[in-house]
């Protein structure tokens, strides 16, 4: 995604590297010390929670099987994965770690493929959780790409409910605005110096996925399917709007497969996709504008 902004720009931007991605942070003013601090804080924390890439971090603790102290982000995540896993009839749910980890995308990022290896079927009888326990009884390995940077991001936003003015947070393709707005271009899947189209987002949320990011070897990236083990081939990319970016976040994900457009009705989420061949679709009630495509029914 490229921003496009307008004479309101931002004067301050604050640039860092979490959870393996760039990250920006603009306001209208230099953010003081103790909100950047704070921010730090929201980011170490998650990603000692989820982060199935540090041998430190309660997930990683938790392969073999166990019970842990469930993280405060538990229930909001995993309960909205319980509704990705049922929109998607099973292709998106969170012990998608190990088919991952079996293609290269593991903690070392080898990119070394083995053989596919799809996640649990019945995954909830495998993890379980509540407001207070997190629970494996079998040896698996979580992973909340679905929807777990989204969630980063809005736990970033609230940590800066201080800071006055508009306030944008871009995570590398997870994007949320608050206290205005700014125009957002799509860009391309396999051309970054074009957009496909371009949106408003205001105090609210972008996110967008796309099978040339996180790529190696033969056809191989991120976006898997848990029933099979092996990467989506029909779709390079997704955008969706929501008010929060881990919805967002989620439709992006879920609208690889079938059933992620019901998902985004019932959600009330806008969105953008495009096939490996350069078709575009977008859901009726899109409220920017695509350069090419059809209105989905």
């Amino acid at each position: 995604m490229s921003p496009v902004h307008g004479a309101a720009d931002a004067v301050s931007v604050w640039r860092f590297d979490a959870i393996g991605t760039p990250w920006e942070i603009e306001s209208e003013a230099p953010l003081p010390a103790a909100a950047r601090c704070a921010v730090e804080a929201v980011i170490e924390r998650f990603d000692a929670d989820w982060s199935r890439f540090r041998a430190d971090s309660l997930v990683s603790a938790l392969r073999l099987g166990g019970s842990a102290p469930a993280p405060p982000d538990t229930r909001a995540m995993l309960d909205a994965y319980r509704e990705l896993a049922a929109a998607t009839h099973g292709a998106v749910n969170p012990l998608v770690g190990a088919g991952l980890e079996a293609l290269g995308y593991d903690a070392a990022i080898s990119q070394r493929p083995a053989e596919p290896r799809p996640a649990p079927a019945e995954w909830t009888t495998t993890l379980r959780w509540t407001a207070s326990e997190l629970t494996l009884d079998a040896p698996a390995v979580i992973d909340v790409g679905a929807l777990g940077k989204g969630r980063l991001v809005d736990l970033v936003l609230a940590a800066l409910s201080d800071v006055p003015g508009r306030v944008v947070i871009d995570a590398s393709g997870d994007l949320r605005v608050r206290g205005g707005a700014i125009r957002v271009g799509l860009e391309h899947p396999y051309d970054a110096s074009r957009a496909i189209g371009v949106v408003e987002v205001g105090d609210g949320a972008l996110c967008a996925s796309a099978v040339n990011r996180r790529a190696w070897g033969d056809g191989l990236h991120h976006v898997l399917d848990a029933r099979t083990g092996v990467p989506v081939r029909r779709w390079a990319a997704t955008w969706a709007v929501a008010g929060e970016a881990m919805r967002a976040d989620a439709v992006a994900t879920a609208l690889f497969f079938e059933g992620g457009e019901r998902l985004a009705a019932h959600w009330g989420v806008q969105w953008v996709r495009m096939t490996t061949d350069g078709r575009v679709q977008r859901s009726p009630e899109f409220g920017g504008e695509v350069f090419t495509g059809d209105r989905a029914r």
